[in-house]
């Protein structure tokens, strides 16, 4: 067995790994512990508790499915944004199947004060990514916002409209995008 795990990263990779294969229930320290050859022990060098593995897992693997990569010409033009959002969620529900749908249902639980909070910093994110977008969008007609549509509350619009489409598991992106585009060009 191996006594040191190399890095939190590691154990993060192997969390995600589980939680892909498995299913977001097959997470725990005992699991990621076998998976990466560890004693439990181990694995609390790098987490204070389940919990804080659990959360960290979860941030991991929402990070792993909205992360930019090569794709920034997507954050100029928020039509493009809106589509590229869509096709990940789309692709992080094929890797990671139930992944959304448990992970939201988890986190609304009374005793899950950290995942809930995890799950706004990670909602948050992606509202503080489209209104960039928005701002940036050079085609985005000059009176488009004003005091009823504001970019924050178009951005949290789509973000609401997304989250409808991960727990429907509906991925066309289409009447989002002529909504949007009907309202901003």
């Amino acid at each position: 067995m191996n006594t040191v795990v190399t890095s939190r990263e590691e154990i993060l990779a192997a969390s995600r790994e589980l939680i892909r294969q498995k299913g977001l229930p097959a997470l725990s320290v005992r699991s990621v512990a076998s998976a990466c050859g560890v004693s439990v022990g181990s694995i609390y060098n790098y987490f204070d508790s389940k919990a804080d593995l659990f959360s960290a897992a979860v941030e991991s693997v929402w990070h792993e499915i909205f992360h930019q990569g090569d794709d920034a010409a997507a954050f100029q033009d928020t039509l493009a944004c809106i589509a590229w959002m869509y096709s990940r969620m789309e692709d992080g529900s094929r890797r990671y199947p139930g992944f959304f749908t448990l992970h939201a249902l988890s986190s609304m639980q009374g005793d899950k004060v950290d995942g809930r909070q995890r799950m706004a910093k990670a909602w948050r994110h992606i509202v503080d990514e489209l209104c960039g977008v928005l701002r940036r969008d050079a085609g985005i007609r000059p009176d488009a916002f004003d005091g009823q549509i504001t970019v924050e509350r178009l951005a949290d619009t789509i973000l609401s409209l997304m989250i409808s489409a991960l727990f429907r598991g509906e991925y066309d992106a289409g009447a989002v995008i002529e909504i949007v585009r009907r309202v901003l060009y």
